[in-house]
């Protein structure tokens, strides 16, 4: 008898301990997550790629407010305040930082390089010659992300077809930027199979490109924008530039177009920065390593039309190309 009082009173103690273990389950805190995000320079392309990334974690259920904190810093174009954004972030132990544009990414693995923080990277052209990925497309380290490797070829297709006479493409490009130095090489390469010369201009900062800009404009029948930040920055100087001689530019992405440039076949940098949240929230749960991700690679491209700013070169739009564009703008919108 009293093995069978026993007996039961043990049971009875087991269950009420199974019972507050899985209570103690259930009332187990929801991870939450600290993200420092380096944005190298202020424009639009950057700024679509920073609001992509932050709803692509949101579509993977994490989400600033509720499980997420996001710290967000600009380098102003600037490459030692990048280093000094990163260094932060190091300093201050994130749980992972994302960087935007090839500067901020260099400067951020650069920073990160001997802790256990993941570097997720976007908008940067080429991880391979920016250092970030081995000639595979593998990650050197605990860095991985997007890349917005443009659509040369589409690009120079699209200029021809609007200006079947034109012969000199103009390049503003800052010399220090890995990514445009790398989409000048793809232009030079190309450009003879569109017939057309490739002109150049390089800068060192935003201080030079008005000079630049003028003494290019003097060489060429149009002007083609590529992701390079500095230049970018300065893109609403260089368009009225541009405009008081009728020479066009063209962009390389929407932002660009809304703002005055007169077509671009160009990537759509939310859904860049979307693809690079989610692969940060795999990072963050712990499914897989950053140095474990090759690079990702946005290929596919769509071409943006602003009709107002052809109205105002006097250029004509083939109906064709109105016809596959995306989106065309009938206004010019301030940056």
């Amino acid at each position: 008898m009293k093995k069978k009082m026993i007996s039961a009173v043990l049971g009875t103690m087991a269950a009420a301990v199974a019972v507050l273990g899985a209570g103690s389950v259930c009332m187990a805190e929801e991870p939450s997550y600290t993200i420092g995000i380096s944005q190298f320079a202020e424009h639009g392309s950057l700024d679509n790629c920073r609001q992509g990334f932050l709803e692509g974690l949101k579509e993977e259920g994490i989400e600033e407010g509720k499980n997420l904190t996001v710290r967000v810093n600009n380098a102003a174009a600037d490459m030692g305040t990048a280093y000094q954004i990163a260094q932060s972030f190091v300093n201050d132990g994130v749980d992972l930082i994302c960087a935007i544009a090839t500067p901020s990414a260099q400067s951020a693995y650069n920073a990160a390089m001997d802790t256990k923080i993941p570097v997720i990277y976007t908008a940067v052209t080429n991880p391979e010659q920016a250092e970030l990925a081995d000639e595979d497309g593998n990650p050197v380290g605990a860095v991985t992300g997007t890349s917005d490797q443009l659509p040369v070829e589409a690009q120079l297709k699209m200029i021809r077809e609007i200006m079947p006479e034109a012969e000199t493409i103009g390049i503003l490009y800052t010399t220090s930027e890995a990514n445009s130095v790398y989409s000048i090489t793809q232009y030079e390469e190309l450009a003879p199979e569109y017939g057309f010369e490739i002109e150049l201009a390089g800068v060192t900062s935003t201080s030079e490109i008005a000079l630049a800009t003028a003494d290019l404009l003097d060489k060429v029948d149009c002007l083609t924008n590529l992701t390079d930040n500095t230049v970018v920055s300065s893109l609403p100087a260089i368009l009225e530039q541009a405009n008081e001689r009728k020479i066009p530019v063209f962009g390389s992405e929407i932002e660009q177009v809304k703002i005055g440039c007169l077509a671009a076949e160009g990537l759509d940098y939310i859904n860049l920065g979307k693809d690079t949240g989610r692969m940060a929230a795999k990072i963050l749960k712990g499914e897989v390593k950053a140095e474990e991700m090759p690079y990702e690679l946005l290929t596919e491209s769509n071409l943006y039309i602003n009709e107002a700013v052809a109205e105002n070169l006097g250029i004509e739009i083939p109906d064709t190309m109105l016809e596959r564009a995306v989106e065309t703008f009938t206004e010019i919108t301030a940056e």
